[in-house]
């Protein structure tokens, strides 16, 4: 009979590592999927593309019912687990219903982060992370109303993008004094900023918010610098948590994270964790990528293979606000690096390498991405580019002609 394989958490790292499995033993586990969103799994990043109007929640589905049907997965969505029982290896629900199983992983992601601030409760504060709050944020925008959008990391920009083009007033507070600071230079952040105000967004930089006004609904935010912004609404975009807690009640080991090994296991034996919420070696990534080299690594384990996962190269690569932008390995420079740039802010381009030892470290992309994937093999290779030095920041196609 087939092994119970239980994944609570519905997913896009869940539904990766289904479709791992299936490529390796098709029927060697009963997969049960437990989700708490009413909804297929979904491509997460393209949440701010439904909330601008250009694709719909059927449309970002990762895969059809259809699909988990054929590979005989048991979907629980709409199904909130609310307890792991370690003696009885069951999984409890808020329904009431229980799923047993033999190996448990834990896909239960992450979740917004809610800033402490007076006022945080009123009506009219958002935050910006599932397919519920993206229905709340377009009947929002569809009035017209005027929104401010606190934080300008990657998911305070889609938000703010979203709603714009959902015909909101959109302003963008943020903290520090660039744009994306963990993942842009200086440079890059200006040229970003630059591009995101010409979509209609009021960008405020070293602007820390210390309280939403309000009686009932929210009227005005207040800055640390005594300025007050009207507003209808306010999103929180400041960072996401990751959803820990049903596996520290069980007694699994959390930190930053649920803690996981170089197999994805986390100290009980047969229970696992992978993506938003695994921690491994300190790191929580909160990223797709490194979620689906988990996700990889654990199917591979968990049919008798013995590939290990040694961390994921820290990258970003998506459209942010329209614009493509791209960040990958240490970008910033250093002492003993080289670095490499070319610009052109008229027609919305930036590029920045940085070159230690004579291998690629760092790159840095906007509004051209096209040699992302081959940045990200040459930081993963250390391949060297000592012969294509010239014509690196042109793309590979020219360092390939050079090196013919």
């Amino acid at each position: 009979m087939s092994e119970p394989l239980v994944i609570i958490g519905n997913g896009m790292a869940a539904a990766r590592l289904v479709d791992e499995l299936s490529k390796r033993a098709l029927g060697r586990y009963a997969i049960a999927v437990i989700g708490e969103e009413p909804r297929l799994a979904y491509n997460r990043v393209l949440l701010s593309s439904v909330l601008a109007g250009d694709a719909d929640m059927a449309e970002i589905e990762l895969r059809p019912a259809s699909w988990w049907r054929d590979r005989g997965v048991t979907l629980l969505y709409g199904a909130k687990a609310h307890a792991i029982d370690l003696a009885t290896r069951r999984v409890s629900l808020e329904s009431g219903e229980s799923v047993g199983f033999s190996k448990l992983v834990l896909a239960t992601g992450s979740r917004a982060l809610r800033l402490p601030l007076p006022g945080a409760q009123l009506q009219g504060v958002h935050v910006f992370r599932d397919g519920a709050d993206v229905d709340a944020l377009k009947r929002l925008a569809a009035q017209r109303k005027k929104i401010i959008v606190i934080g300008g990391g990657l998911l305070g920009l889609e938000a703010a993008y979203g709603l714009v083009k959902s015909g909101a007033e959109v302003s963008l507070a943020h903290v520090t004094d660039r744009l994306m600071e963990r993942q842009l230079d200086k440079d890059a952040a200006e040229l970003l900023k630059r591009i995101i105000e010409s979509k209609g967004i009021d960008v405020l930089l070293e602007a820390r918010t210390t309280r939403i006004l309000g009686d009932d609904r929210v009227s005005a935010i207040e800055l640390a610098d005594g300025r007050r912004l009207a507003a209808d609404g306010v999103v929180f975009a400041a960072g996401i948590a990751p959803n820990m807690e049903l596996a520290r009640d069980a007694g699994v080991s959390t930190q930053r994270g649920i803690v996981i090994d170089d197999h994805m296991e986390t100290n009980i034996a047969d229970i696992f964790a992978i993506g938003e919420c695994a921690q491994h070696r300190g790191v929580c990534y909160g990223l797709v990528e490194p979620a689906y080299d988990q996700a990889r690594v654990l199917a591979a384990r968990l049919c008798g293979e013995s590939d290990i996962y040694e961390g994921s190269i820290v990258s970003t690569n998506l459209k942010v606000s329209g614009v493509n932008v791209f960040s990958a390995g240490e970008f910033m420079e250093s002492d003993g690096a080289e670095t490499i740039s070319w610009r052109d802010f008229g027609l919305g381009l930036y590029k920045k390498l940085i070159i230690e030892d004579g291998r690629l470290a760092g790159a840095v992309l906007v509004g051209d991405t096209s040699a992302a994937l081959w940045c990200i093999e040459l930081i993963r290779t250390r391949a060297d580019v000592t012969q294509w030095r010239d014509a690196l920041i042109f793309g590979r196609a020219l360092c390939e002609r050079k090196a013919a």
